[in-house]
C-alpha cells in the first residue's frame, strides 16, 4: 500500500513518461534488495596437507679455480683480460721459455744422434751374426758387438726420454684453460715474474649453474630429493622456476643451526651469474590431512579473529550466510588449513564476502 502511495506521489509531479521511468527503478532497487548481495562461493575440501618453507641462498659455480703456472717465468704473453670468456684448453698465457727451446733442440740432437750410433752397432751386430756363422769371427767377438747394439739401444730411450722431458717443460710454460668458462680476475700482466702457486687469473665456469640454499635443520629429516623445489631469482623478476635436488649436505652450521642444499634449474639457458641471490620454496608433505579453503575466503579482523562466511539453507538460488569463527593452519597454493570451526564439504563466501551481515540473504553468482 505504502509503494503504490509512493508511486502515486510520483506521478502527481512528474510526465507520464517520466513517472514510469521512476516506478520500474523503483521496483528494480526494491527487487535487488530483496534478493541480497552477490557472492561467490567455493567449498571446504579435505587433501593432504603441505608446508611450504621458504630458504634462501646464491647462484653457484659447478667449477671455479685460481689458475697458476706449474714453474716460474717471466709472463710473455697474456691472452685475457677481465671478462674474457675461454673454452676448455684455449691458452691463457705464455712465460718467457727460449731457454727451455734450446734445451729442447739439444735433446733433440742428442736423440737423433744415438739414434744413428744405435743403427750403427745394428749393422754391425748383422754382419758378425753371418761371420760368426762361417766361424770368420769367434763368439765372444759376436757377443761384444749385441751389448754394444743393447747399449747404444739403452742410451737412445735415454736421449729420447730427455727430449721428451724438455717437450714437457716447454708445455709447462703455458697456462691453459682447465675447463670453459670468464676470467673473473686477472692478477698479472705482462713483464712480471710469476712463480708456482702465485694466482694468474681466476676463472670461474657460467653454465651449468647450481644454487646453495640454507635450511632449517629441523626439516632435514623431511627432505628428500623427490621434495618439489621452486626457485626465485632477482634476475627473473621472481618468476617461480621449477628445480630438482641435486645434494642434500648431512652436515649442519653450527652458528646458523642450518645444512646445505644444491638444487639445479630444471629449464636451461636462464640469465644467471654467480654469487647472484636466490630464494626458493620447498613443499614438504606435513604427513597429515585437513580442511582447506581458498585463501579469498578469510577474513582477519583487527581482534585477531579470522572468520569465513558459511552459506546457510538451499544449494543454489537465494540462501543466507552465518559468520564463522575459524583456526587457521598451514596455507599453500591460494589455500588454507582450518584446524578448527569447519569442517569438509561445506560451501563457504570467497568473493563479495566484505560487507555481509549474519543471517543475510545472497545470491550465488558462481562457484570457483
Amino acid at each position: 500500500m505504502r509503494f503504490r502511495l509512493l508511486a502515486c506521489r510520483i506521478t502527481n509531479y512528474l510526465t507520464p513518461a517520466m513517472a514510469c521511468l521512476a516506478v520500474l527503478t523503483m521496483v528494480a532497487s526494491t527487487l535487488a534488495r530483496a534478493a541480497g548481495p552477490s557472492v561467490v562461493v567455493g567449498e571446504s575440501r579435505q587433501q593432504p596437507v603441505v608446508e611450504e618453507v621458504r630458504v634462501s641462498g646464491s647462484v653457484i659455480s659447478p667449477q671455479s679455480s685460481r689458475l697458476s703456472p706449474q714453474v716460474a717465468g717471466r709472463v710473455a704473453r697474456l691472452m685475457v683480460d677481465i671478462g674474457s670468456r675461454v673454452s676448455a684448453g684455449d691458452v691463457i698465457l705464455e712465460l718467457d721459455s727460449a731457454l727451455v727451446r734450446i734445451e729442447g733442440d739439444a735433446a733433440r740432437a742428442a736423440a737423433a744422434q744415438a739414434r744413428e750410433i744405435l743403427a750403427d752397432a745394428q749393422r754391425r751386430e748383422a754382419d758378425g751374426r753371418r761371420l760368426v756363422k762361417s766361424r770368420t769371427i769367434t763368439a765372444t767377438s759376436y757377443e761384444a758387438l749385441q751389448s754394444e747394439v743393447r747399449a747404444n739401444a739403452a742410451a737412445l730411450r735415454l736421449r729420447e726420454a730427455e727430449q721428451r722431458a724438455a717437450d714437457e717443460r716447454l708445455k709447462q710454460h703455458v697456462l691453459r684453460a682447465p675447463f670453459a668458462g670468464v676470467i673473473s680476475a686477472k692478477l698479472t700482466e705482462v713483464g712480471e715474474w710469476i712463480t708456482p702457486g702465485t694466482a694468474a687469473v681466476s676463472l670461474v665456469a657460467d653454465e651449468r649453474l647450481s644454487v646453495d640454499l640454507q635450511v632449517p635443520q629441523r626439516y632435514f629429516p623431511r627432505l628428500d630429493r623427490d621434495v618439489p623445489v621452486e626457485l626465485h631469482l632477482p634476475a627473473l623478476d621472481d618468476r617461480a622456476v621449477e628445480a630438482s635436488i641435486t645434494a642434500i649436505v648431512p652436515v649442519s652450521d653450527a652458528d646458523a643451526r642450518s645444512f646445505r642444499m644444491r638444487v639445479t634449474p630444471v629449464e636451461n639457458g636462464l640469465p644467471l651469474t654467480p654469487g647472484m641471490s636466490a630464494s626458493a620454496t620447498l613443499r614438504l608433505g606435513a604427513g597429515r590431512e585437513g580442511v582447506l579453503v581458498s585463501r579469498d575466503a578469510l577474513l582477519r579482523h583487527p581482534d585477531g579473529r579470522v572468520t569465513v562466511w558459511v552459506l546457510e539453507g538451499a544449494q543454489d538460488g537465494e540462501v543466507k550466510v552465518s559468520e564463522r569463527v575459524v583456526k587457521t593452519g598451514l596455507s599453500f597454493d591460494g589455500l588454507v588449513e582450518i584446524r578448527d570451526g569447519l569442517t569438509a564439504g561445506e560451501r563457504v563466501v570467497v568473493e563479495g564476502n566484505e560487507s555481509l551481515r549474519n543471517a543475510q540473504t545472497v545470491t550465488v553468482a558462481g562457484a570457483r
